[in-house]
């Protein structure tokens, strides 16, 4: 399965009133896990920023004044996302940008839902978590993701926070890797006959037991119900 977590910057907010994408930022996933492969690009809009925009991500006109044109850069952003599963925290936002920029090209360069299905994840964020905070700083807090560098929006530090937040909103770890330095593929490994005492057992806190729980919810909504950890929760219940 390959997924494409995307996000882009603009000019303002309102593409039926001309603003324009100043920069795309593209993360591959495949099979669940980050590949190398990133796609990112600043875009001359032909038009000012507003005030307002240029406060959240911190570009400039004149920073963009020697960068491509959308219609420069169309056939390779295309030819990254074409088929993917694409992966956008508000959704309707940057697929409307990105359509009226194909739309500017020619009603050949169609839409992005005629290439591509679409996740929302602020749409998901909501049906996990309803009546909270689901904006991307306060999933990045309640997943504990570090978002320390997000001084400013940026397209591509937003979907690579944004691929982190959804890998662990959909499911947690991809890979499980037990000690600092893991072991090289056929190294051997030698058991210790050291005498040891019985372990120590020590009980999760009232507030540790209330995280997990959450987490476990986290799963269950996330594999429809699956949860291996609440199904055996409910059965001893029933007992």
């Amino acid at each position: 399965m390959r997924q494409v977590v995307l996000d882009t910057e603009t000019t303002g907010l309102e593409p039926e009133l001309g603003h324009r994408i100043i920069e795309i930022g593209c993360v591959e996933l495949v099979n669940r896990r980050a590949t190398q492969r990133q796609y990112q690009q600043y875009l001359q809009p032909d038009r000012a920023i507003d005030a307002g925009a240029r406060e959240v991500h911190g570009i400039t006109d004149e920073f963009l004044a020697d960068k491509p044109h959308f219609a420069d850069v169309a056939e390779d952003f295309l030819a990254f996302v074409d088929g993917a599963e694409l992966v956008i925290h508000n959704a309707p936002f940057d697929v409307g940008f990105i359509d009226a920029e194909l739309a500017r090209l020619g009603k050949d360069w169609g839409r992005v839902e005629q290439r591509c299905q679409v996740v929302d994840t602020l749409k998901l964020a909501r049906e996990m978590h309803p009546g909270q905070k689901n904006n991307l700083d306060a999933l990045c807090r309640r997943y504990a993701i570090d978002n320390s560098e997000r001084t400013l929006h940026g397209a591509l530090l937003d979907a690579e926070i944004l691929a982190e937040v959804y890998l662990t909103m959909t499911g947690g770890q991809t890979a499980l890797e037990l000690g600092s330095a893991p072991r090289a593929r056929g190294a051997a490994t030698q058991a210790t006959a050291t005498p040891r005492g019985p372990l120590r057992v020590i009980r999760a806190s009232a507030e540790e037991e209330e995280a997990h729980g959450r987490f476990r919810d986290v799963i269950d909504g996330a594999s429809d119900g699956q949860c291996l950890w609440k199904k055996l929760e409910t059965a001893e219940g029933a007992d």
